[in-house]
């Protein structure tokens, strides 16, 4: 089981990023997919999740309204549009696949891809 994150990068305040992450294993469709981020110096929190089917999504309140969480089954990817992006959004960003219905805690997840750096100047 693979899964690979991009599309992170060094950007200004106000702009825009998509990150994708694309999973390796054919039963992609059957679990939930999240994103998670880590910043230097703190904890990983939750930034978003969404079902297997797409079909209900879940946000950090901090993120809310700002970040669009999505997949695609058919090309077994999961996306991250994050708009508006501030300072504060800057860490890594790390996608993960959990069999749970909408799991928003990293210990419901069952795998991990390896992180893409999201670099939000002021």
């Amino acid at each position: 089981v693979q899964l690979q994150a991009c599309g992170g990068g060094l950007v200004q305040a106000g702009d825009s990023l998509r990150l994708s992450c694309a999973a390796s294993f054919s039963t992609f469709s059957n679990y939930a997919m999240g994103w998670f981020r880590q910043a230097p110096g703190k904890e990983r929190e939750f930034v978003a999740a969404v079902t297997w089917s797409g079909g209900t999504t879940q946000y950090a309140g901090s993120v809310g309204g700002r970040f669009t969480v999505g997949r695609d089954n058919a090309k077994k990817t999961v996306y991250l549009q994050m708009n508006r992006l501030k300072p504060e959004d800057t860490a890594v960003y790390y996608c993960a696949a959990s069999t749970e219905w909408l799991p928003s805690l990293g210990t419901e997840y069952n795998f991990w891809g390896q992180g893409t750096q999201v670099t939000v100047s002021s």
